[in-house]
């Protein structure tokens, strides 16, 4: 008898297998370099391939289960492709592969089933594979399932817009609580957006430079590894090649010629060993990308009492507020994995509970002190 936990492994996977590849298809139909195009529908046949693997292994546990039609998860993302192009969903899916990549390595770890087992180390295997396609296509570089890199701007524009929004609901719930006079919810309001918007570009800003003096203080160790241990280097070098389908002789032939010329040595080393590649991004530019997303964020709940008064604004600030919380959450599950509808709920609670919290807490302070 299979227990609840691994019925629900099994049916994630397979959900996620039929989602990619229905994604790979949009991809392909929509890819107009006729053998990238072609490489995207290779993948997604793979991935059929795969959906049939946990099918079977359903069926042979005499589970009967059909194939899943596409999450609304997938549905949205390949809308967004059909709509505004390709960009978003290729580069999602070379982070899925990824995350893929783990999952079905820690499947393969955590499992005590040898027919899962099996599967899981299979799938891995295909899933590094498929992301070695995905870098190549996507001229990125690196393993997706070790970079570190944070999403770039689409994730700073939603978690800056988040961040400003959930805070200035929060402030201007509370203010409103206290029941203060009208121009003291729109200042407060004000006041807030600012400085919220200053501090969310301050923390981009230190953490873009944050991570830029990590790349450079990683590939100064790199570089003295090569100057001080060139042969060990080259053997590291080897194996990494020999680990990605090269025969020994021609890994150790590329890896000695590689070593020949210092800077490409360097670059090789860094994108191999490291699986990270140079940040292209500047602290001034993650800065106002957060700042003005945080701005925007913060603008929607006090907007209405630019132009409306008393219960009618209060009303309108708290509706927009809550569909814009449900939206953002929605966004948010580009990076979480989670379905749309559920990510979009949460973050409505989660607003729902601000609201609630800042007007008592309002309410409080106005009361005694």
């Amino acid at each position: 008898m299979i227990d609840k936990d691994t019925l629900e492994v099994w049916n994630h996977h397979l959900q996620d297998e039929a989602d990619a590849a229905y994604l790979y298809r949009i991809l392909g139909r929509l890819e107009k370099n006729e053998n990238k195009s072609k490489i995207y529908i290779q993948l997604a046949v793979v991935e059929d391939k795969h959906k049939d693997v946990w099918l079977d292994l359903f069926s042979k546990n005499n589970i009967n289960k059909k194939s899943p039609a596409p999450s609304s998860r997938a549905k949205f993302f390949g809308w967004i492709a059909n709509k505004f192009g390709t960009g978003l969903l290729s580069k999602m899916m070379l982070r899925e592969e990824g995350l893929e990549v783990k999952s079905y390595l820690g499947l393969y770890k955590s499992s005590n089933s040898k027919q899962t087992k099996d599967i899981a180390l299979q799938l891995a295997k295909d899933s590094a594979e498929h992301s070695d396609k995905l870098t190549t296509l996507l001229d990125s570089e690196g393993e997706s399932w070790h970079q570190t890199e944070s999403g770039g701007m689409l994730r700073n524009v939603i978690y800056g817009f988040n961040d400003g929004l959930t805070a200035n609901f929060g402030l201007i719930a509370g203010v409103i609580g206290a029941n203060v006079q009208p121009h003291i919810i729109l200042l407060t309001g004000i006041s807030g957006m600012f400085a919220d918007a200053l501090s969310m570009a301050s923390s981009g800003y230190l953490a873009a430079k944050s991570q830029n003096e990590v790349y450079e203080y990683e590939k100064r160790m790199e570089a003295d590894e090569i100057r001080f241990m060139p042969e060990l280097e080259a053997e590291e070098l080897s194996l990494i090649y020999q680990a990605k389908g090269m025969t020994e002789t021609d890994a150790k032939n590329l890896a000695d010629d590689i070593m020949k010329d210092p800077e490409l040595a360097l670059k090789e080393s860094v994108r191999e060993e490291l699986g990270i590649s140079e940040n292209d991004s500047t602290p001034f530019r993650e800065a106002w990308i957060t700042g003005l997303a945080t701005a925007i964020g913060a603008l929607i709940p006090v907007a209405p009492f630019f132009f409306l008064e008393g219960v009618v604004a209060i009303w309108t600030s708290f509706i927009i507020s809550m569909i814009a919380h449900f939206l953002v959450g929605a966004a948010r599950s580009a990076f979480t994995g989670r379905s749309i509808f559920r990510s979009g709920f949460d973050m409505f609670i989660v607003g729902m509970g601000i609201a609630v919290v800042g007007y008592f807490i309002g309410e409080l302070i106005s009361k005694y002190f």
